[in-house]
């Protein structure tokens, strides 16, 4: 079989796009030249069989009310026995629509009001956003830069935990922005601390599939069962398949007595139907989806590889985080010495791209900025050639 062309350009406009059509919205900007390398999907179509599922799905024509059915959990189960040795329960199993209202729901259940969450910065800007807006405290536990990729300060962890004595800690592995896969032992002093100071752990493993060529994953649930009354894992078909707007996400919950906790609240906000077409295209892309993600992953791994070296040779002042997943750059940006707002319209107005800001991750994101590498090359080619222009 030939191998799928991932450099293939799809037009996006004028599809509801978030990423293409409305910068305007939210980023209140009216330029029409711009590459929007700011949101973190990709550009490529899903696989084919997950379209053929789809087809054959639409086809019948009927969207009654829906459950998750034996494939469904079947799919999931051998998909992260097969691609990364975890063995998973069907009982541990909770769904809803997307991580992040998991997330908030849990930190809801969780936590009090006035109480703090600790998130490690530079942190996704939507942990602080569901924390603050459910009326919580955001902990910062900043992440320490090294030449081989951001590591996790346990001194500064154990002083904040002992501090403010939070209730929750909310995990990113692999980390966004960053790319860090976090390992078993980094894992398990994470782990060790927060059981001293009862903290739960919910670790978002959203993207967890997507991880370079010789790299692990490792999940909080591969620690074994010591660990399991104090942690839940966030999954998703999502990101890895290109799915974000088909929208169903498993919390995993060893302890019996979260489990049943967060059912009852997924039940008193009505959040116990599914959508027939999301279940559908998770369960396609679980069953089918080996040799596609494969191409993908090898694919992402050449244009990270390119895009490093093109920054080295042709944009000296931009330098790319070492990372062990996503298809996320983070890139330093502060030899260029300009503030932030000052960077923002140069990016803007003479690199012609959109990309997230780092200060939108915290204050460990000062001078940084995030890029999506999820494109054909043509597009990384034409943000090299905008980001020349910067100087």
């Amino acid at each position: 079989m030939k191998p799928r062309d991932f450099n293939q350009i799809i037009d996006r406009h004028n599809t509801g796009s978030v990423k293409w059509d409305f910068l305007d919205r939210y980023l209140q900007l009216s330029q029409t030249d711009l590459l929007p390398m700011w949101i973190s999907d990709f550009d490529f179509q899903c696989s084919e069989k997950i379209q053929q599922a789809l087809h054959t799905r639409v086809n019948h024509g009927i969207f009654g009310y829906s459950e998750r059915d034996d494939h469904y959990y079947q799919a999931t189960i051998d998909w992260f026995s097969k691609r990364h040795q975890l063995t998973l329960h069907r009982d541990w199993f909770t769904s809803i629509e997307g991580v992040i209202p998991g997330l908030a729901l849990l930190i809801q259940m969780l936590s009090k009001p006035g109480e703090g969450v600790v998130v490690q910065g530079p942190y996704y800007a939507s942990f602080a956003k569901i924390i603050t807006m459910n009326g919580r405290m955001v902990i910062e536990n900043p992440l320490l830069e090294s030449p081989e990729g951001y590591k996790i300060d346990y001194n500064h962890l154990e002083q904040m935990l002992e501090q403010h004595r939070p209730p929750l800690l909310l995990l990113c592995n692999p980390h966004n922005p960053t790319g860090r896969c976090w390992d078993r032992d980094e894992l398990t002093r994470l782990l060790t601390l927060c059981k001293k100071y009862g903290v739960t752990v919910i670790s978002d493993e959203i993207w967890a599939d997507l991880i370079l060529p010789g790299k692990t994953f490792t999940s909080v649930l591969h620690l074994g069962n010591e660990w399991h009354s104090n942690v839940i894992a966030a999954t998703s078909a999502s990101k890895t398949f290109g799915l974000s707007s088909l929208r169903i996400s498993n919390f995993l919950i060893p302890n019996p007595e979260l489990r049943h906790a967060f059912k009852a609240r997924l039940d008193a906000h009505g959040l116990d139907v599914f959508n027939a077409l999301s279940m559908t295209a998770a369960t396609a892309a679980y069953q089918h989806g080996d040799v596609w993600l494969d191409e993908l992953q090898h694919y992402l791994a050449e244009n990270r590889c390119w895009f490093g070296q093109a920054l080295t040779s042709a944009v000296p002042w931009c330098r790319m985080t070492k990372a062990e997943g996503t298809y996320l750059a983070w890139l330093d940006c502060r030899d260029l010495g300009l503030d932030d707002d000052t960077l923002q319209r140069a990016l803007l107005q003479k690199a012609k791209i959109v990309v997230s800001m780092g200060w939108s991750f915290g204050n460990k994101g000062e001078g940084f900025i995030r890029v999506n590498l999820g494109f054909p090359r043509e597009y990384l080619e034409k943000a090299i050639a905008g980001l020349v222009q910067v100087t």
